[in-house]
């Protein structure tokens, strides 16, 4: 199939209205299809107290009917998945993949990266550092092999954040990562959203990833791979004032926030 060259902003009324060929590789063979998604500011509006995020009241409901009906449904968030868990009661059928992949729940049961006990001293040790001396207004967020510090309360410290998190990534043998308003820490294994989206799509005909961020980004890359190795992709962007600047020219689809984005997942889910 034939996308446009960069991304159609789109919203769920004109799919509904003459553009739903883009999905019909889903639609026909949806047994063959896997339909996965971000978390923040995907199914759960952006807050400013992270703690207090929840998707969209539909969202859980929504996710047990996607899996009734595609072959692969899933979650793909930079939080843990205990925090995935809590906020999306969806069955065992839905993949709960958290720390961008480092730890999944698949059939209810969670899977950790054989090699992540590895680094969690190095991690803990970030994140004491961090909670000891980040200025005051940057949250510190502690997420087991992975650690997080938020600047949305003061924005202006962001360059702090990524010139700290790069001098402890780099002194400790670990990798630091933008979010949105954020820089982590993490291990340094060869795992993201772009290689579990390639791992769940390997049996399929076609995948597509709902995303929003700069972690989204190599998720949208691998579904480019994957399509230039004749697989039916789709990458749909979530918009918002935030959003990278790379974001619109990674992605198929464009919708706006995470109301529109749920709608088109209700469409799919039929």
């Amino acid at each position: 199939m034939t996308f446009p060259a960069g991304s159609l902003r789109i919203t769920t009324a004109e799919l509904a209205t003459g553009r739903n060929a883009l999905w019909l590789p889903f639609l026909q063979h949806p047994e063959r299809s896997g339909i996965l998604t971000d978390f923040d500011g995907t199914l759960a509006p952006i807050v400013e107290d992270r703690q207090a995020a929840v998707p969209l009241p539909e969202v859980p409901r929504l996710l047990s009917a996607l899996s009734a009906r595609f072959a692969v449904v899933g979650v793909i968030s930079g939080r843990p998945v205990s925090y995935l868990a809590s906020r999306l009661a969806c069955g065992p059928r839905v993949i709960l993949a958290g720390l961008y992949g480092l730890e999944q729940r698949r059939g209810g049961d969670l899977q950790v990266h054989p090699d992540g006990h590895r680094w969690r001293e190095a991690v803990e040790a970030v994140a004491r550092a961090a909670e000891q001396g980040a200025p005051e207004g940057v949250d510190v967020e502690r997420k087991g092999l992975a650690v997080a510090l938020h600047v949305r309360r003061r924005p202006e410290l962001i360059v702090w954040a990524e010139g700290w998190s790069t001098e402890q990534a780099r002194s400790r043998g670990l990798v630091a990562r933008r979010g949105r308003m954020s820089f982590e820490v993490l291990p340094p294994l060869p795992i993201d959203k772009g290689t579990l989206v390639e791992e769940l799509a390997t049996p399929l005909d076609a995948v597509c990833f709902f995303g929003d961020d700069s972690g989204d980004l190599p998720a949208f890359s691998a579904l480019r791979r994957m399509r230039e190795a004749g697989k039916a992709t789709l990458a749909v962007g979530v918009a918002s004032p935030e959003q990278p600047g790379d974001l619109a020219g990674a992605v198929d689809l464009l919708v706006d926030g995470p109301e529109e984005a749920v709608a088109l997942l209700a469409g799919l889910a039929g």
